[in-house]
């Protein structure tokens, strides 16, 4: 994490990132459903998919705990 508060800048650049990740994961989403329900699926791309709509979710937590504030405990 940063040492320093972010600027409204860089939240606004964060969420407008995060929009887009989440945009292009939900895609992926409908992707991969209609591959593997309009047989035969083509199994490489598939996992192709899913490798980076997971990449995708881990960047996007990640962008999530940027924007939220830490709370001294």
């Amino acid at each position: 994490m940063s040492l320093h508060p972010l600027t409204e800048v860089e939240i606004s650049d964060l969420r407008n990132q995060l929009h887009e990740l989440q945009v292009e994961h939900r895609d992926l989403d409908l992707v991969i459903t209609h591959l593997i329900d309009k047989p035969p699926p083509d199994e490489l791309l598939v996992r192709r998919l899913k490798k980076r709509k997971l990449l995708l979710k881990d960047r996007i937590l990640q962008l999530e705990q940027m924007l939220v504030p830490d709370i001294p405990a």
